[in-house]
């Protein structure tokens, strides 16, 4: 029996090989959609797989990474819709009690050059380790969003990391505490805020969590979606992409986007 992460990789793909029958076996019927720019339900995401089988340039699908929590899967992919040109996202499924893919969310970037340090927004490690430690790096993770990046706590970033060891793929920072220091400060001079006003869902899987809040950033609503590394309890590594929420009259769906 195939696993929830080999169904959710099965769902994507069918955007590059536009096999309509595996896309309806893998969903329910009434499939919730959180991308404000597609409809909801089944029958809305066939028609999608059906139309990029239509179009004259073929689609791409590059799953990077995908991990587990409890009903839930969460990847990183990159995809290239029709020729449009490739994006990173970050996909999460959720799976009810018959196995069959209930409910989606999503953030998806335009594909970057490399941050200033060098990294892409894909690269750097794969698998998850440290299983046995996925409830503690996920406490690890909740309290460096509530000290960190919600503002509560700001003295205590340095006991976040690992002195200045840190792996930066936001494409506009550098490595390292400093990195990230310096590229808020230079937000700052510009009158740019970064705000995280709720935190959603923080998945877990190891040592790799996810974190999806909400937000505003230079005073647009944003959706945040971070993942980071955890390694003997300190921050290591982190990935993102930020979204603008899309303006509530060009919504195809009604179910939010959180």
């Amino acid at each position: 029996m195939a696993s929830n992460i080999e169904k959710a990789k099965a769902l994507i793909n069918t955007f590059a090989n536009g096999d309509v029958q595996a896309a309806a076996g893998l969903l329910a019927e009434e499939y919730i959609q959180h991308n404000l720019a597609y409809g909801t339900g089944r029958n809305a995401f066939i028609g999608s797989v059906e139309y990029l089988a239509s179009a004259p340039a073929p689609t791409t699908v590059e799953t990077v990474r995908a991990f587990e929590d409890g009903d839930k899967v969460f990847m990183q992919s990159i995809y290239n819709f029709a020729g449009a040109g490739e994006q990173v996202a970050f996909d999460i499924f959720r799976f009810d009690v018959d196995g069959k893919i209930a409910e989606h969310w999503d953030n998806l970037a335009d594909k970057a050059a490399p941050n200033p340090s060098g990294h892409t927004q894909t690269d750097g490690p794969t698998e998850a380790a440290e299983k046995n430690k996925t409830e503690e790096n996920r406490e690890v993770v909740k309290a460096f969003l509530y000290d960190v990046m919600q503002g509560n706590n700001l003295d205590k970033t340095p006991e976040c990391f690992d002195g200045d060891t840190y792996i930066q793929h936001n494409t506009a920072i550098a490595d390292g505490l400093s990195g990230l220091n310096a590229a808020l400060g230079a937000m700052a001079e510009q009158g740019i805020s970064m705000v995280y006003d709720n935190v959603h869902q923080v998945l877990a899987d190891g040592n790799f969590v996810l974190a999806v809040s909400e937000g505003t950033f230079g005073g647009a609503p944003t959706s945040y979606y971070d993942l980071w590394r955890v390694e003997a309890g300190k921050i290591a590594e982190h990935w993102d992409i930020m979204e603008t929420i899309a303006d509530k009259a060009d919504w195809q769906n009604d179910n939010g986007k959180f």
